[in-house]
């Protein structure tokens, strides 16, 4: 179990989760209603799914392990055990599970980015890696870095579905109908991207002392508790404008949708928007990561609903 809650499980768990609900509730119910069910125009079988999610997972997973070697202080990275998650754990042991589980992602990713006929989406997996070490062991230093890292790869992850199961199917004959699936899963993965980038940042203001005890020079202590708060508010925006114009665009006929997106998306995007700027203390921060959490979880879930609203 101590090495299941290293790689932090539960967010594995929602990463397969999303692009399981991506690729079965959302790709094809849609083209099977379109295309027919022997003609669906899609690039991976279940095999090549499973392919996908093992590559992002093991990626992930990776990334977890090497920022809890690195979190809270790197000077214990020298000790022979580290307690993580509340169990002692051999440094060297987590080094050689990170070090296996970023091989077996990329060898993953070579090989299905050979199978699908791009080789070069392979990339995509290097980046990935090399990202999440960076941040881990440096850039977790800098300003702001370490939540935008976080959110481009939540929303890459997710668009990676995308990539190798309906770009590589793209024709002239299906060529405007895929094109318009991708821009919504598109706009979808930049969509939970921004809610993760809001979620880091008010993590960062929950964990200030910590990030000055270490001389971490994070955005709350760069510019100050409030002044990030206002940032918070800020792109916060971004989100409940993107779902009330869906709302507007796509929801209104769909009582279920329309209720689901206003009760469980919106109408906590609005209340992070009014308590994060009376926010000062470490409880009341906590409380708004917890409820941005849920509000990532209610969106990942959504991506079931497109099948009765797009149809």
């Amino acid at each position: 179990m101590k090495y299941l809650n290293l790689v932090r499980w539960p967010y594995l768990l929602l990463l397969i989760l999303a692009q399981f609900l991506i690729k079965y509730t959302f790709f094809h119910p849609l083209l099977e209603t379109l295309f027919g069910p022997t003609q669906i125009p899609i690039t991976l079988n279940a095999f090549g799914f499973s392919l996908v999610s093992a590559a992002t997972v093991c990626i992930a997973a990776a990334g977890f392990i090497i920022y809890e070697l690195y979190n809270v202080n790197e000077k214990t990275i020298n000790l022979p055990y580290r307690t993580i998650k509340g169990e002692k754990i051999s440094v060297k042991t987590a080094f050689n599970l990170f070090f296996a589980l970023n091989v077996i992602g990329m060898l993953i990713g070579f090989y299905l980015a050979n199978m699908v006929g791009y080789p070069s989406f392979a990339i995509l997996f290097i980046l990935a890696s090399a990202l999440l070490y960076a941040n881990a062991k440096g850039l977790k230093k800098k300003i702001v870095l370490r939540p935008l890292i976080i959110s481009f790869l939540a929303g890459l992850s997710f668009l990676s579905v995308g990539l190798f199961d309906i770009f590589p199917a793209i024709n002239e004959e299906n060529g405007q109908t895929l094109t318009t699936f991708f821009s919504v899963l598109k706009d979808y993965s930049i969509f939970l991207a921004l809610l993760f980038l809001i979620r880091e940042l008010i993590v960062n203001q929950k964990n200030t002392d910590i990030h000055h005890k270490n001389n971490w020079n994070s955005l709350s202590l760069s510019i100050g508790v409030q002044r990030t708060s206002k940032v918070i508010f800020a792109l916060n925006i971004l989100p409940i404008a993107a779902v009330i114009f869906y709302i507007y665009k796509y929801l209104y006929a769909n009582t279920t949708a329309l209720i689901y997106a206003l009760v469980l998306i919106l109408a906590p995007l609005f209340f992070v928007s009014i308590k994060i700027l009376m926010a000062n203390n470490k409880k009341q921060f906590f409380n708004l990561q917890i409820l941005m959490s849920a509000v990532i979880f209610f969106s990942i879930i959504s991506i079931g609903l497109y099948q009765f609203i797009l149809k």
